[in-house]
């Protein structure tokens, strides 16, 4: 059975885009008005448990969505393509990459989580690991991550989301899997070029984050904090966040 997906555009570059632990194909914000689609061709894949695919059973873990990217990928003629991931997607990202390293052209880490453990502390765990079954956890998560600056109605348009669009036990799978997962032996040295995008006011997966982490594993990494957003960017800054996307991967 073909992998359900939605695409924008149908340009040269090739771009197989991975959402967040929150988020699905289409909770990309006013972004996905702002992509090119004469230069670009974006599949966006639901995880298993998530939005169009919320009822496709799975294992819930990292290495499924590698699977899925490539079979996906195989489905669409791509021999080569580009990843964008955003927060776990940036992750399971990483997974696709130790999975087929030679068809990874470059690699967009948006706010991602890093190839190794994500530390947490016994207050972090406790949140995170209720968040799949209390709503009011994902309210917290959210409000944390976008720096204590986002409006309540937007924040709980984010938790409406997630609930209506994610199987619990997938939105806590994909938690316990990503969380300890670490892939930094496997990724190191890794030639790709990679751009991660940080927002400003990430209170979680901050600028000093992403520096400590990611160009320690990818010598051609490039970092770059996005101004007035913190961790949505698409949502919050969506036309610096599609510009600055577009202009790495033309590059």
């Amino acid at each position: 059975m073909a992998i359900a997906h939605r695409r924008i555009g149908s340009g040269p570059v090739r771009v197989i885009v991975l959402h967040d632990w929150f988020g699905t194909s289409a909770n990309w914000g006013s972004a996905l008005d702002y992509l090119d689609p004469h230069g670009f061709s974006y599949a966006f894949l639901d995880c298993r448990g998530y939005g169009d695919r919320r009822d496709v059973p799975g294992r819930y873990t990292l290495h499924e969505i590698a699977e899925d990217v490539i079979e996906l990928a195989d489905e669409l003629g791509w021999d080569t393509f580009s990843l964008l991931g955003h927060s776990m997607g940036g992750k399971a990202a990483q997974q696709v990459l130790v999975r087929a390293p030679g068809r990874v052209e470059k690699l967009v880490g948006l706010t991602p989580v890093p190839a190794a453990p994500y530390e947490m502390d016994d207050t972090t765990h406790a949140l995170f690991y209720g968040a799949a079954e209390d709503p009011e956890k994902r309210r917290i998560i959210l409000d944390l991550i976008t720096g204590n600056r986002a409006s309540r109605h937007w924040i709980e348009r984010m938790v409406a989301h997630s609930l209506s669009v994610s199987r619990p036990e997938a939105f806590a799978g994909y938690l316990a899997d990503w969380q300890p997962r670490d892939l930094s032996s496997a990724v190191k040295g890794n030639p790709v070029p990679v751009l991660v995008l940080v927002g400003a006011y990430d209170l979680a997966l901050t600028a000093d984050v992403m520096r400590a982490t990611w160009p320690t594993w990818y010598p051609n990494c490039r970092i770059t904090t996005v101004p007035g957003a913190g961790h949505y960017p698409p949502h919050e800054t969506p036309v610096a966040f599609a510009t600055e996307v577009e202009a790495f991967l033309r590059a």
